[in-house]
């Protein structure tokens, strides 16, 4: 009887000797996700604005609504009923709903970005679409492209619903971007009724002939629209760390 109970001792102690070994083998095992890098900015109206590290890039991780440019002389504002005024504005300017900007008041030389930040380019977008998953292939085409890189960039629909929600699209923002659904303003001065909660749109820097590229989301869409259209536009704006 007491051979039995020490061996059963022993036997317990090696159970127990290889279950502490195994705990911290597993452990090792255990994937950790990367923590964001974060930060804020500000502007020459003194918003302050989330950042976030994506890839290599740092990016604006809310939409541009200063009203300034940075050298402190004011952007042109234009009221929705001024349609006309609106798309013959070729020295820049913004709607006063949700701060939707012209191409002039992007490409203006008095620089509508913070210190230290601009516009993105068309390959900058692009840099940005193949950190999510995008070939590069893919990347250069126009319409829409990729797979999910749109519910990447879209703003998470929890306590609000940021994204009207559609099929099987489900916005994750898994990049920290947030993109919301601020709609846009038509190039013949016209605003987009009727889009709320289902659509963004964002300048690049970059021209193509006499238009501009720019990226669309889409509330029934999972992945990215690439295409150029006129200066007239209004769309709302990110910027980039330079």
């Amino acid at each position: 009887m007491k051979m039995t109970f020490v061996f059963r001792k022993i036997q317990f102690t090696l159970s127990l000797l290889a279950f502490i070994m195994l705990v911290p083998a597993c452990k090792k095992e255990q994937v950790q996700e990367p923590v964001a890098e974060t930060g804020t900015v500000t502007d020459v109206d003194g918003n302050v604005y989330r950042t976030i590290k994506i890839g290599t890039q740092w990016w604006m991780a809310e939409n541009l609504r200063v009203t300034k440019y940075r050298d402190g002389s004011k952007i042109n504002v234009i009221v929705a009923d001024a349609k006309e005024e609106w798309k013959t504005d070729t020295a820049g300017a913004y709607t006063e709903q949700l701060f939707l900007y012209n191409w002039y008041a992007v490409n203006n030389v008095k620089n509508i970005a913070p210190a230290g930040w601009h516009i993105p380019s068309d390959d900058e977008w692009k840099e940005l679409e193949r950190q999510l998953g995008m070939t590069s292939v893919e990347a250069d085409k126009t319409g829409w492209r990729g797979t999910h890189e749109g519910e990447k960039l879209m703003k998470e629909n929890e306590k609000v619903t940021y994204w009207t929600t559609y099929g099987d699209v489900w916005p994750t923002n898994t990049s920290g971007f947030s993109a919301l659904p601020d709609g846009c303003r038509f190039f013949d001065g016209s605003n987009g009724d009727g889009v709320a909660k289902q659509t963004g749109f964002w300048w690049s820097s970059t021209k193509q002939g006499n238009e501009a590229w720019y990226r669309y989301l889409d509330y029934k869409n999972k992945n990215v629209f690439r295409y150029h259209g006129p200066k007239t536009y209004g769309f709302s704006v990110r910027c980039v760390l330079n």
